[in-house]
This record gives C-alpha cells, sequence and structure tokens, in this order.
C-alpha cells in the first residue's frame, strides 16, 4: 500500500527549506536575541515555527500543537545564552522541541492524542483522498512509540541527517538509523492494520 508515499500531502508536513541563513548570519541572530533584539527573536521565530509546528501536529496532535509550539519558543529564547554554537541552531531547536514533546507525552501517561480531521474545503475525490489518507498515517504515527514517531518525524518531515537527529536527541548516529529502520517497518504493519479495520 502506498499510502506512507503521500505523508507529504498533508497540511502539517513541512519541507525544510525554510532553514535559518548562514552561520554567520544566525550568530549575529542569536547575539542579537541574547542582547534582547525582539527583531532578531521575531527573525528567528519566523524562519523555524512552521517546521516546529509541523513536528508538534504528528507529535501530540493540532489540538495541543499550538501550545507547544509557543513554550518550545519561549524555552529556546530563555536558553538561547546557553547556546555554544557547537551543532545548528536548528538542530539544537529541534532537540528542545523533541524533549517538549517526548515530556508532554509522558505526562499524557500514554494516552492517544485525539487525531485531528481535515475536512474538505471542496468536494474534490482527490483531495477527499488525500485528507483520508493524512488521518490513516496520522492514526498509524500515534500507535507507535514517542521515541520511534519523533526520528520519523525528524527524518521524513523534517529532512534532518542522521547526524543531526542524532545531536537534537542527544543519542548515536547508529541508534537513529536502527529506531528510523523499526519505525518505517511498524508505521506499515500499523497501516496495514488500519487498512483493513
Amino acid at each position: 500500500m502506498d499510502t506512507l508515499n503521500h505523508f507529504d500531502h498533508d497540511s502539517a508536513s513541512v519541507q525544510p527549506a525554510s532553514e535559518l541563513p548562514n552561520a554567520h548570519t544566525t550568530d549575529r541572530l542569536v547575539a542579537s536575541c541574547v542582547a534582547g533584539d525582539n527583531a532578531a527573536m521575531q527573525a528567528i521565530y519566523e524562519q523555524c515555527k512552521s517546521r516546529v509546528y509541523g513536528l508538534m501536529v504528528r507529535m501530540v496532535g493540532r489540538q495541543d500543537a499550538d501550545d507547544l509550539t509557543q513554550q518550545v519558543f519561549l524555552q529556546m529564547f530563555r536558553k538561547l545564552d546557553q547556546f555554544s554554537g557547537q551543532s545548528r541552531l536548528e538542530t539544537w531547536l529541534f532537540r528542545l522541541a523533541t524533549n517538549e514533546a517526548l515530556q508532554y507525552l509522558r505526562k499524557q501517561k500514554r494516552q492517544t492524542t485525539t487525531p485531528y480531521v481535515l475536512d474538505p474545503v471542496t468536494v474534490d475525490d482527490d483531495r477527499l483522498v488525500r485528507s483520508e489518507e493524512s488521518q490513516l498515517v496520522q492514526t498509524a504515527l500515534e500507535r507507535l512509540e514517542p521515541e520511534l514517531r519523533v526520528v520519523f518525524l525528524l527524518k521524513e518531515q523534517q529532512g534532518l541527517s542522521y547526524r543531526d537527529i542524532a545531536e537534537s536527541m542527544g543519542i548515536p548516529e547508529g541508534t537513529v538509523g536502527s529506531r528510523l529502520n523499526r519505525a518505517r517497518k511498524e508505521l506499515r504493519q500499523q497501516l496495514t492494520r488500519l487498512y483493513w479495520e
């Protein structure tokens, strides 16, 4: 079944095109933020918010994604003076986002999130099919262990490299590969089960 191939059609799927500027410009933005420059904070927020939000939608559901996205950026700006520059700012930001999502899910005590519903704006059959496929993928993702789900999303939705995922999650690169393989396998199994339910 090729439902997994339609992953990028979902509105929560964000392409990794909106990255921060080069390292030199990023360093200046970070320094300005630490100095309290609101315009620099706004620039970083605008560059990164859609990708963090996209991750949160898939991790915790649309209902809580806004609040958790805001929480991630509040944490980021509070802790920005701790950013060492040894990794890319986005990698560090995804580490904060990943931790926030996993903490939230632990607090929910493995309670599944309510799948979001995409109401088709038109009666276009293709759009309706994509909406149903998106809901199917979201439900299957919710059935994965959070640690597998986040690795899958950081790779497939956010387009991060194995190295960036390893840095974001604080795990070895080899572990990223094994978790990603396991996530893909389990996701396909869940999609097959859902298809027949």
